[in-house]
C-alpha cells in the first residue's frame, strides 16, 4: 500500500510551468505540513508568485499536481478550491463598509447570518467596532487587517499571502509580521507566505523555502539556513557571507584541512556541505571579529590580516570593509556592546573566526573568486546584492563610468 498524506497536507508533486521557452517553475516537489506558517522566500523571477498563483488556481500547471491531502486540486476552477489569498493590493471594494468586505465571501456562498462570524472575524485581527468603516478611512495597516479577516472568515484550509505587508512603512510592517504569526497560532490553519523579504520570512515562518530559477535551493527552519547554508546562493540571499575561494583536502580526523589564497584553515566535519576539491570557506559578519594584530586572536580561531577600508555606524552595530592581502573585501558587524575596541579606516587588523561557525560549501572549479553571488544574483534579480545595506551599496557596488566620461 502507497503512503497516505496526512488529510491537510499541501503537496506540490512535479509541478512545472512553461511560458513559452520560459521555464518559471521547474519540475517542483514541496510538502507544506498542515497547520505550519511556510514562506517561499527568492528574488524577483524566481518563480515564487508563479507557484502560488498555481495553488490558488489563478495559473494552470504545465504539468504536475498541486495535492490537498491526497486530492488533486490542480484542475479546479479557483473558487472550488478551500484557498484564499491576500493580495499586496489588499482589493477591498470601497463602495463596501469594513463588515461587508468580510462578508462578501460568506453572502456569495448564499449565507444570510453573517453579523457573528463577522464580529469574530473583526475582533480576531483587533478592529472591534470599525464595521462602519469605509476602507478609505483605514490606515494601511487596517485595511491589510481587513483584507485578512475577509480571507480567514470562509475557513480556508489554506491562506494564501503574496507579499501581503509589501506596501506598509518599515515599523508597520514588523507590527503586522507578530500579528500574522499570532493569527496564525490562533486559527491554526496552513499560511503560505511569499516573500522576498528575508528578515519577513525568518520572523514569522516555521518552515523557509528559498527559491532560485524556479527551484527550491533548501528548506528548513530559519536558523538552519541561516547558520549552515547549503549553497552560495542562499548564503548570499538569506543574509550576507564572506566567501573565500579555497580547496578542500579531505576530511582529517574531525576536521576538514582547506587552503585558500596560500593560508591554511580548517574546520569540523559537519560544518562541511562539501569536503573535498573547490569549495567556499563561508563566515558570516557577525561572526568575523576584528583585533589590532595577530596575537590578540583568542586561541583556537583562525584570522586572516588585513586593512579597514570603511567603518559605518549604523546604532546596534558598526559595520566594517577589511581588504585582504589578496585584493577581496571581507565584511564585519562589530556589536555596539560599549566593550569591543573601535578601528579607524587605515587600521591593521586581523579578522578573526571560531572554526565551528564556519561552513563549507561546493564551489564551480575556475578561477578564483570571493565574490560568488554575483552571477546567481543577476539572474535573480540582483538577489544578494539588494539584500546588503544600503550605505555598503555605495561603496561596495559602484556605477560603471559612461562611455566617453572622465
Amino acid at each position: 500500500m502507497g503512503h497516505e498524506s496526512p488529510a491537510g497536507d499541501l503537496r506540490l508533486t512535479n509541478l512545472t510551468k512553461r511560458f513559452g521557452v520560459l521555464t518559471a517553475v521547474d519540475d517542483l516537489d514541496l510538502t507544506v505540513p498542515q497547520g505550519s506558517f511556510f514562506a517561499l522566500l527568492g528574488a524577483s523571477g524566481c518563480g515564487k508568485t508563479t507557484t502560488l498563483r498555481m495553488i490558488a488556481g489563478l495559473e494552470a500547471p504545465t504539468s504536475g499536481q498541486v495535492l490537498l491531502g491526497d486530492r488533486d486540486i490542480a484542475r479546479l476552477r479557483p473558487y472550488q478550491r478551500p484557498v484564499n489569498t491576500v493580495f499586496q493590493s489588499y482589493a477591498l471594494f470601497p463602495h463596501l463598509d469594513v463588515a461587508e468586505n468580510v462578508a462578501f465571501g460568506l453572502r456569495r456562498r448564499g449565507i444570510r447570518n453573517v453579523d457573528d462570524q463577522v464580529r469574530r472575524m473583526l475582533a480576531l485581527v483587533q478592529l472591534d467596532g470599525s464595521g462602519r468603516r469605509r476602507p478609505a478611512q483605514l490606515s494601511g495597516g487596517q485595511q491589510q487587517r481587513v483584507a485578512l479577516a475577509r480571507a480567514l472568515v470562509n475557513h480556508p484550509r489554506v491562506l494564501l499571502l503574496d507579499e501581503p505587508l509589501g506596501a506598509l512603512d518599515l515599523k508597520l510592517r514588523r507590527q503586522m509580521q507578530i500579528e500574522l504569526r499570532r493569527i496564525q497560532n490562533e486559527v491554526g490553519i496552513t499560511f503560505v507566505h511569499v516573500t522576498h523579504d528575508q528578515e519577513e520570512a525568518m520572523t514569522m515562518a516555521d518552515t523557509v523555502a528559498v527559491m532560485n530559477a524556479g527551484r527550491i535551493e533548501q528548506l528548513g527552519a530559519p536558523a538552519d539556513l541561516y547558520e549552515f547554508p547549503a549553497t552560495a546562493f542562499v548564503a548570499n540571499f538569506l543574509g550576507q557571507s564572506n566567501l573565500l575561494a579555497a580547496e578542500a583536502a579531505g576530511p582529517a580526523g574531525a576536521d576538514v584541512p582547506v587552503t585558500a589564497h596560500g593560508a591554511r584553515f580548517s574546520l569540523p566535519v559537519g560544518r562541511a556541505r562539501s569536503d573535498r576539491g573547490a569549495v567556499y570557506l563561508g563566515v558570516r559578519p557577525e561572526k568575523l571579529h576584528l583585533a589590532g594584530s595577530a596575537d590578540q586572536v583568542p586561541d583556537g580561531h583562525q584570522h586572516v590580516d588585513g586593512v579597514v577600508t570603511d567603518a559605518s555606524y549604523v546604532g546596534v552595530s558598526t559595520q566594517y570593509l577589511i581588504r585582504t592581502g589578496w585584493g577581496s573585501e571581507l565584511v564585519a558587524f562589530a556589536a555596539n556592546s560599549g566593550l569591543g575596541q573601535r578601528f579607524p579606516v587605515g587600521a591593521p587588523v586581523a579578522a578573526h573566526w571560531d572554526p565551528r561557525h564556519a561552513f563549507l560549501l561546493p564551489r564551480e572549479p575556475g578561477p578564483t573568486d570571493d565574490r560568488p553571488d554575483r552571477p546567481a544574483a543577476r539572474r535573480a534579480g540582483e538577489g544578494a546584492v539588494a539584500n546588503a545595506p544600503r550605505h555598503l551599496l555605495r561603496r561596495v557596488v559602484r556605477p560603471a563610468k559612461r562611455r566617453g566620461a572622465a
